[in-house]
């Protein structure tokens, strides 16, 4: 660990990736309805944990589905509606949900790793300081993204292992949310 995850109080704000993070990632596909989507284990256990320790909880998902014509955006907000739903029946809490629609190739700062959805959180909060803030995810512009907006980082190892050279990208390197929320509880 490359930093004091003491130091993580409710100031701090929680930025969370979506597939591969909170639920099951479909290799080659897409969730494209509520059915499909599977929680990973401990992550309901793992969510008041994280209600607790930090001030926002923001998810950050890129959806290219959507420009790809294979599912619309109020298809993803009623999975999100019912996600949330079950993390808050559970004691958690998202503040917000955040998408990309824009597809890999255009390059869209919306899409991580760039930066827009940070922008976009920071503007719906504005207290919000990415200096103390966590970005939690599984790829790797997953932490592109935490990086560039001057985040700490964790990797959630689900399936995507840190290559040589990529290791500096993350401060803290766990297998699942529930073990992320057992290594900030240390």
């Amino acid at each position: 660990m490359i930093f004091d995850t003491s130091v993580i109080d409710h100031s701090w704000t929680l930025f969370l990736d979506r597939d591969g993070v909170i639920n099951k990632r479909l290799p080659g596909d897409y969730v494209k309805r509520w059915e499909e989507f599977e929680f990973l284990p401990g992550v309901l256990d793992a969510m008041p944990f994280f209600a607790h320790r930090f001030g926002k909880i923001i998810v950050v998902t890129n959806q290219q589905g959507i420009a790809k014509g294979i599912y619309s955006a109020d298809e993803l907000n009623e999975i999100h509606k019912k996600m949330l739903a079950q993390i808050n029946a559970r004691g958690g809490r998202i503040d917000l949900v955040l998408f990309s629609p824009h597809l890999a190739a255009d390059n869209h700062p919306s899409r991580k790793p760039g930066i827009g959805m940070a922008l976009d959180a920071k503007h719906a909060f504005p207290k919000i300081d990415f200096a103390r803030s966590l970005m939690a995810g599984d790829s790797i512009s997953d932490l592109e993204f935490g990086r560039a907006a001057g985040m700490r980082t964790a990797h959630i190892a689900t399936e995507h292992k840190l290559m040589p050279g990529q290791s500096s990208l993350a401060d803290i390197e766990v297998r699942s949310l529930f073990e992320l929320a057992q290594k900030l509880a240390d």
